[in-house]
């Protein structure tokens, strides 16, 4: 998979951080983006970009989280870059969300892009060691909701949620900032 810098600084060029952990993180990606060989790849001990979605229903009604397996939190869907998004991080968070959830998925057609960022430590595991996920976050519409599934691999469940169900089970700021932008986007007038 072949990443420059220069694509990665394009994508995040634009974005407009909401608050100083946003802008601070943003800042450090724009420095990983330079200084990491293979941004995508997991061999990159220290940190690596991923790519996630927050992932609504046509009517903008309601989300979707899942319950993930290994960090045992509810959380949007997402993961690692794979070689068939030849580089694009919102393919990264449409397949993600599409394999996590199973349901058909397009780019919200009037959201920022990306919608939100963060990086996030991952804890060490038996086969890895703490490093940080450079997530890059993108507002997706399910066009079929109703096949929702999960995969019993990455999660305990996967459920539809009330925007305040979702805001709810949100245990860390970051993870609320970002839904609380999605609502803005698919429900303006709230």
């Amino acid at each position: 998979m072949e990443i420059t810098a220069t694509s990665l600084l394009d994508l995040l060029a634009p974005h407009v951080p909401e608050d100083a952990k946003e802008r601070e993180d943003l800042e450090r990606m724009r420095h990983f983006a330079q200084a990491l060989a293979q941004p995508f790849s997991r061999a990159q001990l220290e940190a690596h970009f991923t790519g996630s979605a927050v992932v609504v229903d046509p009517s903008g009604t309601r989300i979707v989280l899942l319950h993930h397996r290994k960090l045992l939190r509810w959380l949007q869907p997402g993961g690692h870059a794979d070689v068939t998004d030849a580089g694009s991080m919102a393919a990264t968070a449409l397949r993600e969300a599409r394999e996590e959830t199973g349901c058909r998925v397009s780019l919200h057609p009037t959201a920022p892009q990306p919608l939100d960022v963060d990086i996030h430590t991952i804890p060490a595991r038996r086969d890895e060691p703490e490093h940080h996920h450079l997530d890059v976050r993108f507002l997706v519409v399910a066009e079929n909701p109703e096949a929702l599934v999960h995969d019993p691999a990455e999660s305990f469940g996967a459920q539809w949620l009330t925007w305040d169900e979702a805001l709810t089970r949100a245990d860390e700021a970051p993870l609320r900032r970002m839904l609380e932008k999605a609502r803005r986007h698919v429900a303006p007038s709230r």
